[in-house]
């Protein structure tokens, strides 16, 4: 790593800090359209990334990604930063090379790290995402599911490909939400105000009492469902009247 030698031991051993090329590549493939999320979260797989550590933790520090702004987390414990994502969760970035990290605070210590361990460790923080390069030039938000992949070196599906949610999640909705009354149909669409979006056709005539208590049974099935779960993000609910 630049500026100090790690131990012949240290498996990053000979680490001169700068980014995996497939990892790089990947993210400039984002960068110019012709790449995805999946294709990053792919590139992590195996890979070494750097974890900022500050010595003083600062009240607040604000990184501006697509508009949105991710807030450091001053209470984020022993040196490591936190950010807020626009969702309100908090994330833990990482860096691809010391030049990104720079990029962001000149003030962090690179800690290198492989990417499952930092994803483990986020996840035991209660921490459910991460930030990749948050500094730019390209940023990614890891979303929740992926970082759970990560952390178990496991393969990520993601529940949303293009403009079509996957045919398992699809089928999870639908067999959950299936036992409930007044519920007459249920599917899963790409959402706009979350990963994926629910959409629950109703039988007509209910009253708002009975409108809450099907909700009510709709939100406690998708919470239960490991599917859905496991694999999406975030949900939405979009009511229809049959």
């Amino acid at each position: 790593m630049a500026g100090r030698e790690l131990p012949p031991s240290s498996p990053f051993a000979g680490d001169d800090g700068s980014a995996d090329p497939a990892l790089a590549a990947a993210l400039t493939a984002l960068g110019d359209g012709a790449g995805s999320v999946a294709d990053v979260v792919a590139a992590l797989a195996g890979t070494r990334v750097l974890v900022p550590v500050l010595a003083e933790l600062e009240v607040a520090d604000v990184v501006v990604h697509d508009g949105h702004e991710h807030v450091v987390d001053k209470e984020a414990s022993a040196g490591i930063v936190a950010l807020q994502a626009p969702d309100g969760r908090t994330a833990l970035p990482v860096f691809t090379s010391v030049a990104s990290l720079a990029r962001w605070r000149t003030a962090a210590r690179p800690v290198p790290s492989g990417t499952a361990r930092a994803a483990l460790s986020a996840i035991q923080e209660g921490w459910e995402v991460m930030v990749v390069d948050p500094g730019g030039p390209v940023t990614v938000l890891v979303p929740r599911p992926a970082v759970w992949a990560l952390a178990q070196e496991a393969q990520w599906r993601p529940a949303v490909v293009g403009d079509v949610v996957d045919d398992e999640v699809r089928r999870a909705v639908s067999a959950a939400l299936a036992p409930i009354e007044h519920v007459v149909a249920a599917d899963a669409v790409p959402g706009t105000r979350a990963e994926v979006a629910v959409v629950v056709t109703l039988a007509a005539g209910l009253d708002r009492a009975g409108l809450d208590r099907v909700l009510a049974h709709v939100n406690g099935a998708l919470a239960a469902d490991d599917t859905v779960a496991n694999r999406v993000d975030g949900l939405e609910l979009k009511l229809r009247s049959a």
